[in-house]
């Protein structure tokens, strides 16, 4: 067995399976009940069934080839023997307790990490929260509701199951979702450059967000970054001065971002500073073209946001070139000497013709990515039509920042179908253009 077994597992033991709702054990069971496949709660302690699947007494007993451990930590190590013993190839340790703890935790995840050398197990965790892979319908974490968390085409890779489930919950809110979610944990023997490699190779994954703190293995966390052709997001956490306290979340080491962004320079990996920053950046990767170069056109209804995506915009290096006398006469027609005609164009609120001044905008050959400001008025809508003609026409970004009331979110749908990224903050359109943006330089 290997990582890819993660994605194509023959059987499933939940082992610590409860029928108590609220437990561990009894939250695995809920989320893997999508599975196409053979299930087995395991506890020697239950009879009976739980969501219909028959307790049985030792995952010895089962046909599965991935454990679900539901455990504390003291008795994983028996139990990742007797699954070794059993033919089990992968499992997903939940517990904490191990190397972030103190010198018996790490000890004992020293343990784990022999166990599952000797019998060839393949393992994610300890300390995590799991994983998810929609497309799949594959829920292997107690995490509640994650089963909801439906297929996009971001992956996240995160060393925190928190960061990675928080950010999971974040695309599937904004009707994204992901095409998988990993939480590391402590890393026994799957880290960042066992996973990398095998999601750059899907097909279903667009862009690779991940979060790191620290790895043991970082020249080969850093050449698997390197090596993905699949554009990598990172967010990378953990100051020097934090040492104590980031060690006691996965054991991880302390790195200094400097080591990774000198390493990557030129790699095509961009780095970003906060969760939604990582989301945001990782789906406009995802869903929009890259741009051939820096030269953004900004169109906004409103000045004020307009000057703050312009001011995140120049802090990362982007240029708001002239536009071409044959779009200048034609913007300065459609708004007739009302507002600001320049690049950044200004056309003071929402209007009938906003969608044709982007669209003259954007075909302007000057112009490699556009991002575009509008509080929604349902007398007006937003202007779907003209910008599903551009995403069909042009091979370039178009980003769309929305503001408005709740009904405004089926037009939102509509872009996003079209290939239109949207955000519902002005900084985060910006950051997300920005980092499009730095892709153009690779």
């Amino acid at each position: 067995m290997g990582v890819t077994d993660f994605f194509d597992p023959d059987g499933i033991a939940v082992i610590g399976a409860s029928k108590t709702p609220g437990k561990l054990g009894n939250d695995a069971m809920t989320n893997i009940r999508s599975y196409d496949g053979d299930v087995y709660p395991v506890n020697p302690g239950s009879t009976g069934s739980v969501y219909g699947y028959e307790f049985v007494d030792s995952v010895g007993e089962t046909d599965a080839d991935l454990a679900l451990c539901c455990v504390p930590s003291p008795v994983v190590p028996e139990v990742l023997e007797e699954c070794g013993e059993a033919g089990v190839g992968a499992a997903v340790i939940f517990a904490g307790g191990f190397g972030e703890v103190d010198e018996a935790g790490r000890e004992r995840e020293a343990e784990v990490a022999a166990i599952a050398e000797e019998y060839d197990v393949t393992v994610l965790g300890p300390n995590t929260a799991g994983y998810c892979i929609p497309h799949l319908d594959l829920y292997g974490s107690f995490v509640p509701e994650i089963r909801d968390v439906e297929t996009g085409g971001v992956a996240l890779v995160a060393q925190s199951g928190g960061i990675g489930v928080t950010g999971a919950f974040q695309l599937d809110r904004e009707e994204y979702g992901v095409s998988a979610m990993f939480g590391l944990g402590n890393r026994a023997n799957v880290d960042f450059a066992d996973l990398v490699p095998v999601l750059d190779d899907d097909p279903h994954t667009d862009a690779i967000a991940v979060h790191v703190e620290g790895t043991d293995d970082v020249d080969d966390a850093i050449a698997a970054f390197r090596d993905a052709e699949t554009p990598v997001v990172m967010l990378k956490a953990g100051s020097e001065e934090l040492g104590d306290f980031v060690g006691s979340h996965t054991g991880a080491p302390i790195q200094r971002r400097e080591t990774y962004e000198d390493a990557l320079a030129g790699e095509g990996v961009v780095f970003v500073d906060t969760v939604t920053e990582l989301v945001d950046a990782a789906r406009a990767i995802a869903s929009a073209p890259t741009p051939d170069g820096r030269n953004v056109g900004l169109v906004t209804a409103q000045a004020g946001p307009g000057i703050l995506v312009a001011d995140e915009l120049r802090e990362r290096g982007a240029s708001f070139p002239a536009l071409a006398e044959e779009t200048d006469e034609r913007v300065t027609e459609l708004l007739q000497g009302i507002t600001y005609t320049e690049n950044p164009v200004d056309t003071g609120r929402p209007l009938p013709e906003f969608g044709e001044v982007i669209d003259a905008v954007a075909r302007d050959d000057a112009v490699d990515a556009v991002v575009v400001y509008e509080i929604y008025e349902r007398s007006l809508g937003y202007p779907v039509e003209e910008l599903e003609a551009l995403a069909d026409d042009l091979d370039k970004p178009i980003c769309f920042t929305v503001a408005g009331p709740r009904r405004f979110e089926e037009e939102r749908l509509e872009m996003e179908a079209a290939g239109i990224p949207t955000f519902q903050a002005p900084e985060r359109g910006a950051s997300a253009v920005g980092a499009l943006l730095e892709l153009a330089d690779e």
